[in-house]
């Protein structure tokens, strides 16, 4: 998914790629956004003819700077398909650092308020496009290690196993507090436990990698699907539009379509671009069920204790205890709670009971009806639903 930088000119196409085929790039005015469209050319070109705050997500697999210095083979002398293009070749670090900072500039520029980029890279680069997304602004949520089930040994027993690479997941500012991050529904995907950091997944394999007519790689970094369909459903809506200012293979577009997203996609090689737009023309969507955004606690009307007491659903002077019955609290009529000599909100009498710095009172505390136990959250449900009917 990698592109030439300025000034270095890719391998020449094998393949006619008509104007039907992929959108060819001009300028671009704010009410005309390209979508679903492949631009071709050299990244920071194109990337200066999008409208300012037009973007929702971002994903950047740039070139890595692998500094190859010569063939690579195998203990039986076999040479390894290894990353040795043009495109991945520059001059000294200063180079490769001022291309980083400027496609990165142009995208902070394209990207709404409160989008977000998640950069992908190897030891070999990761570490200066850090540096610079922090110079530039962006700022830091998370390093993501893509833990690779399947890589590739190293041959010449000199180093570890590189196993993994590393995403940068960073929004365009400090204050940036709105982006996207589906957690209820990742955490719902993955049986109820937060989704880690640490993201274990194959390498690009099988019939999901695409060949040429001669059984041949078409793209040497084509990164799997199973990766991008991560991220975005970890940070986009259906009908967001997600940029890849470095395209290759189109697996960021083709995984745009089957998830119901729109996609931007730049890249320089006509070959990689026909690939991609072939292979992405053939992805069939999902129903709108399938992806639909799911609700978010953050989402629903922020509903205080004391209207639950107010609305009559729990009286003053009821016991509220936790599920194992071992501490007790009063309910007040002002709403908050009065644990021994201790008075406070649901959530601080909580903590105090536990010996915790925080604690979700809502979930904590229970009152019985009926000789059961039920979590105070059910009340607030229910003032929720009550606000809900009323709106319609």
């Amino acid at each position: 998914m990698r592109i030439a930088h300025a000034g270095v000119t890719g391998p020449k196409s094998r393949i006619q790629v008509s104007r039907t085929e992929i959108t060819a790039a001009r300028p671009r005015v704010a009410r005309n956004v390209p979508t679903d469209a492949i631009l071709i050319g050299d990244c920071i070109e194109q990337l200066s003819k999008l409208p300012d705050a037009s973007i929702d997500l971002v994903f950047a697999d740039p070139p890595y700077n692998l500094q190859l210095e010569g063939a690579l083979s195998r203990p039986d002398q076999s040479v390894v398909d290894a990353v040795d293009d043009d495109w991945d070749k520059f001059a000294s670090f200063a180079e490769y650092d001022k291309f980083t900072r400027d496609w990165l500039t142009q995208v902070r520029r394209v990207m709404k308020k409160d989008a977000t980029i998640f950069v992908i890279g190897s030891y070999h680069n990761i570490f200066r496009v850090g540096t610079i997304l922090q110079d530039l602004g962006f700022w830091i949520l998370n390093d993501i290690v893509w833990r690779k089930a399947n890589p590739m040994p190293n041959f010449r027993g000199r180093r570890f196993t590189n196993a993994h690479e590393t995403m940068i997941w960073a929004s365009r500012s400090a204050q940036a507090k709105s982006y996207t991050f589906n957690y209820e529904a990742l955490k719902a995907g993955n049986e109820d436990c937060q989704v880690r950091s640490d993201w274990f997944l194959p390498i690009c394999t099988g019939n999901e990698r695409l060949k040429d007519e001669k059984g041949r790689k078409t793209h040497p970094t084509q990164k799997p699907e199973a990766l991008l369909a991560r991220i975005l459903l970890s940070a986009s809506h259906p009908g967001d539009l997600v940029l890849d200012p470095f395209f290759g293979s189109g697996t960021t577009g083709a995984v745009a379509r089957r998830l119901n997203r729109k996609f931007i996609g730049i890249e320089r090689d006509t070959t990689y671009a026909a690939a991609a737009r072939a292979r992405i023309d053939a992805v069939e969507p999902l129903p709108d069920d399938a992806v639909a955004a799911a609700p978010t606690k953050r989402a629903e009307p922020r509903v205080a204790f004391a209207s639950v007491v107010e609305a009559g659903l729990i009286k003053p002077g009821t016991v509220l205890m936790d599920e194992k019955r071992r501490y007790k609290a009063i309910v007040r009529a002002d709403g908050a709670l009065t644990l021994g000599p201790a008075v406070g909100s649901i959530h601080k009498m909580g903590a105090l009971a536990q010996g915790l710095p925080a604690c979700n009172g809502w979930t904590f505390w229970h009152f019985e009806a009926r000789g059961k136990l039920h979590v105070i959250d059910e009340l607030r449900a229910t003032i929720r639903a009550s606000m809900k009917e009323a709106a319609e």
